[in-house]
C-alpha cells in the first residue's frame, strides 16, 4: 500500500511536475535564503512607502505620479531579480 506522499508524487509526475529534489538545503542555507528574502522584502516595503509619499503629494501632477509608479515597478523587478539570483547561486543551480 502506498503512502499519501507517494500518491501525491505520482500525481505530480502525471501532471508533468518534477519531484522535489532530494538534495535539500542545510539549516544554515535555509537561514541564508530567509535572510535574502527578508532583506528584499524590506527594500520593497521601503519603496512602497516612498511611492505612497510621492503619490499623496498634492502638488504632484498625474504624470509625476505615473512616473513614480513606473520607477517603483522597475526597481521592484530589479530587487526581485537580484533576490532570485542570490538564491539560485546559494542553491548551486
Amino acid at each position: 500500500m502506498k503512502s499519501a506522499y507517494e500518491l501525491a508524487l505520482e500525481r505530480m509526475e502525471s501532471q508533468g511536475i518534477e519531484r522535489p529534489r532530494s538534495d535539500s538545503l542545510t539549516d544554515e542555507e535555509r537561514e541564508q535564503v530567509a535572510d535574502i528574502r527578508s532583506r528584499a522584502d524590506a527594500k520593497i516595503a521601503e519603496l512602497e512607502i516612498l511611492l505612497r509619499q510621492k503619490s499623496s503629494d498634492p502638488t504632484a501632477s498625474p504624470e509625476d505620479r505615473q512616473q513614480a509608479e513606473q520607477e517603483f515597478q522597475a526597481e521592484r523587478r530589479r530587487i526581485e531579480d537580484n533576490r532570485d539570483a542570490k538564491i539560485r547561486k546559494l542553491r548551486g543551480s
